[in-house]
């Protein structure tokens, strides 16, 4: 039976890729350096902070460019960026509907509390989940499953009994390690990239009904368990 939804924090609860890409974005065209979409999306898969494009920042303009300084002024743009950003499509109403139907819902974030607290405070959520775990609660972070079972052990539930919500593969792959069935909603860093099995893709939260949630977990009850 359902009685939980859990949510990944960054990308998931709140759009911090947009932002992260458009950052970039501007740095390259600051200083005069073409790049495609595809290629800057190929550079910030796996870091925030990639060192190959400060290569070819330094290689496209023919001069050394002061890292420390480009660095300060890019996260600086990024998170005013941030700043700007609601919560995710379908966030809210889900949350509503979760909470009407008697549902506990959760966080489950390998960034930080000192992070993830502010922004849910400034959206308006601060009080809309039973558990919050992050990094500084676990010794390690996802694609291991630690969050989601210190979540879990918070909440007093089996994994038949909840659903995870992931936006990369990473978070799908903890999701998936720690019994739960897995809801992936893509973004577009993350469309592209190899996912693993996943219970139900979808294009935002927007597209999720309980019903469909519902229907995941009693598929999870169905499953042969072996001996």
């Amino acid at each position: 039976m359902l009685r939980a939804l859990i949510f990944d924090f960054d990308g998931l609860i709140l759009d911090t890729e947009t932002p992260l890409l458009a950052s970039w974005r501007e740095v390259f065209a600051r200083h005069q350096v073409p790049i495609t979409e595809e290629a800057l999306v190929g550079l910030i898969e796996l870091s925030r902070e990639p060192e190959e494009a400060y290569r070819l920042l330094d290689t496209a303009s023919g001069v050394t460019l002061d890292r420390q300084r480009l660095r300060a002024a890019r996260l600086a743009r990024e998170a005013h960026l941030i700043s700007e950003q609601a919560a995710m499509p379908g966030l809210v109403p889900l949350l509503g509907l979760a909470r009407a139907a008697g549902l506990k819902t959760a966080v489950a974030s390998s960034s930080s509390r000192t992070w993830i607290t502010p922004q849910l405070a400034r959206l308006g959520l601060a009080s809309s989940f039973d558990s919050i775990r992050c990094r500084d609660d676990v010794e390690r972070v996802k694609p291991d499953p630690e969050l989601y079972l210190a979540v879990l052990a918070d909440l007093g539930l089996q994994s038949s009994e909840a659903v995870a919500f992931e936006d990369s593969p990473v978070g799908a792959e903890a999701a998936r390690q720690a019994g739960l069935a897995c809801v992936a909603v893509p973004n577009l860093t993350t469309a592209d990239l190899t996912w693993g099995p996943v219970a139900l893709t979808v294009p935002s939260l927007a597209a999720v009904t309980l019903d469909q949630l519902a229907a995941l977990v009693r598929h999870l009850e169905d499953e042969p368990r072996g001996v």
